[in-house]
């Protein structure tokens, strides 16, 4: 029992990391079944089409749907075309805000596909077949060695042997792949390596805070839904019941409109009155009312989590 709480306890500390590590893990065996059972190199003029497709398309339908599954997407979007927003004075600053919360979400989404492109190079299925139909890659390895080069450096997807024929003073397209695959390995890591610590190294706050800001977030959430569900249930139950039974039903107070729009926005931290969350700011400042609530700095990459907590409330 001991050794399954250790186990529940490293999973929620590190949900994050296992999270992305399991989408890694995922799309490479994604990856590795469709080059395996359902890529089939036609090893002809379309090699160069055929091969850049399932290179790059599952790539790019990842990079959707990393969109798609990031809560603050849909935070970020929701309610922003409306009328409202549209006619507000601050446009400047909010487009700023948006573009950078943009640039976390694009970062996160990006993930799965860098994913899928690192391991496609890296098995060089599709590279091959890609580059063998690229007429600059041709002219490059069959350089001085005519036409029959050309024919043979197009089949050689279809038959590994034919490699031989080509010159052995330049890489394989195999070799190739490869090489530029655990280029992109390790720069997606050196980039993903500075970003983390330039996150922590400006965060507003000190580290065992932040600790304590992310349990406030997970329990706040926890707290959120148990208490959103009995609220709609007994507003549900009150409306149903006065529909059969035609009576006028029993003042029930429920948030308005301009409530729930003012803990939806997205958070903006102030070092002199810091709240954890748009809901503890709420709260704290007359439901909304005061001018602190509209106080706030830059959202910084490190404090990202509070919009994602909040999101995830709605179901998103």
């Amino acid at each position: 029992m001991d050794k399954l709480h250790w186990v529940l306890d490293f999973c929620i500390r590190h949900q994050t990391v296992l999270g992305y590590s399991t989408l890694s893990l995922l799309t490479a065996a994604s990856e590795h079944i469709f080059s395996s059972v359902v890529f089939k190199c036609p090893c002809n003029s379309g090699n160069m089409l055929y091969g850049s497709v399932f290179l790059i398309v599952p790539a790019f339908i990842l990079f959707l749907l990393g969109y798609m599954v990031n809560t603050r997407t849909w935070r970020l979007l929701t309610g922003s075309c409306s009328l409202e927003k549209c006619c507000s004075c601050n446009r400047w600053g909010a487009c700023t805000h948006y573009c950078f919360v943009l640039l976390m979400v694009t970062a996160k989404a990006l993930v799965a596909p860098l994913t899928w492109i690192a391991v496609a190079l890296l098995r060089a299925s599709f590279y091959e077949c890609a580059a063998s139909g690229n007429s600059l890659i041709r002219n490059f390895m069959c350089k001085g060695k005519g036409q029959e080069c050309h024919k043979v450096l197009v089949k050689i997807p279809c038959d590994e042997k034919l490699s031989q024929n080509i010159s052995t003073e330049v890489l394989s397209l195999k070799a190739q792949s490869q090489l530029i695959g655990w280029i992109l390995v390790s720069s997606i890591m050196t980039v993903a390596l500075i970003s983390t610590c330039a996150s922590h190294c400006y965060s507003p706050v000190s580290y065992l805070q932040l600790k304590f800001w992310k349990i406030y977030s997970k329990k706040e959430r926890e707290l959120w839904e148990i208490k959103a569900k009995e609220h709609a249930t007994k507003l549900a139950e009150i409306n149903t019941k006065c529909f059969f039974e035609a009576t006028d039903p029993a003042p029930f107070q429920t948030p308005t409109n301009e409530d729930w729009r003012k803990i939806s926005v997205l958070y903006t931290f102030n070092s002199q009155e810091q709240y954890y969350s748009m809901i503890h700011k709420y709260v704290n400042t007359n439901r909304g009312n005061s001018v602190r609530f509209k106080q706030g700095h830059q959202n910084l990459p490190v404090l990202e989590f509070v919009d994602e907590a909040s999101a995830s409330e709605s179901g998103f």
